[in-house]
């Protein structure tokens, strides 16, 4: 079945979310908030949202992967499509269902693993890969190369990436893994709150002006200064709480890695928009814009946390 959409119903889509966008605004200003009380109130929101479902575990993580992986994937096609890119998005909806129980580590209770050496996620990524290939040979057209291309670069960048937070939830085990799921969070949060008040403070030098204007290298450091804080703050709870000890080195250089993961993954996110032309992804949070502009950070910072649990935290 032809999966690209309409031209005439993709501009219609996207002056739905224009006018959506006006109108909360115009509530916004009816209830007397103004945009950054609106923002500080939907962060507390989302936080709240998001440490009740890590604590909970697996009953709320599949309707909240489902949900944001959903979001996410509606807002990236309709940014693709204001660029005439056709995405295979019923294939890419399928894709990222059978990603969250491929996601699962071999650790979690009655999993079965595949093969030594190649996870359930890595065989879906290049089975999806082959699927949109061949499907663009059995039926090509003139945005066949584009159409695969970006397709499994919205399967990627969406559900394969979320599902490192499934993963990470289990590694070692579900208590440790709610640690370092919650770690990464707080990170994201701390560097965000570092760029913002160091860039206001010093910000003089653009980091890159024609992705993000507002960018700066001083709050970039600030950014990573807190990060590494907030995480031999953690560092100090998990000795104190698990008596899990990585060395000050180590936590030193978590805090820069993640940290960056989170400003590349804001920065990765603006470039997208920037090429299509919009200011938001979508107008789902009010003073956040939509999905993505939320979870940009998470989506690069969680697999490297992962890799970095793996391979440095539990060697």
């Amino acid at each position: 079945m032809v999966e690209l959409a309409d031209v005439s119903v993709r501009r219609s889509l996207y002056q739905f979310v224009r006018r959506a966008s006006r109108r909360t605004r115009l509530l916004l200003t009816r209830s007397g908030l103004t945009p950054l009380q609106a923002r500080v109130i939907s962060s507390c929101v989302v936080f709240g949202f998001l440490l009740l479902v890590l604590y909970v575990g697996m009953p709320l993580m599949i309707p909240a992967y489902l949900l944001f992986t959903w979001l996410g994937l509606q807002e990236y096609t309709t940014m693709m499509n204001l660029r005439d890119i056709p995405i295979r998005k019923r294939s890419l909806f399928v894709a990222a269902a059978l990603t969250f129980p491929a996601s699962l580590p071999a650790s979690y209770p009655g999993f079965v693993p595949l093969m030594s050496g190649m996870s359930w996620r890595e065989a879906l990524l290049g089975v999806f890969a082959l699927y949109l290939i061949g499907l663009e040979i059995v039926r090509p057209n003139d945005n066949s190369v584009l159409s695969v291309v970006f397709s499994l670069m919205g399967y990627i960048y969406v559900p394969w990436f979320l599902g490192y937070a499934i993963t990470l939830r289990y590694t070692p085990d579900g208590v440790l893994g709610l640690w370092y799921l919650t770690v990464p969070i707080l990170v994201i949060i701390a560097s965000d709150i570092g760029g913002y008040t160091f860039g206001r403070l010093f910000g003089k030098h653009q980091i890159a002006p024609q992705v993000s204007p507002n960018k700066t290298l001083e709050g970039s450091l600030g950014g990573l200064f807190l990060a590494v804080v907030t995480v031999l703050v953690m560092l100090f709870g998990l000795e104190l709480f698990l008596n899990l000890r990585l060395e000050l080195y180590d936590a030193v250089l978590f805090g820069l890695l993640v940290g960056s993961a989170a400003q590349i993954g804001d920065l990765f996110e603006s470039l997208i928009k920037r090429w299509v032309g919009v200011k938001d992804s979508g107008f789902l949070m009010p003073g956040h814009g939509g999905v993505l502009d939320r979870i940009d950070s998470f989506l690069i910072a969680v697999p490297i946390t992962y890799y970095f649990v793996t391979l440095i935290a539990l060697r």
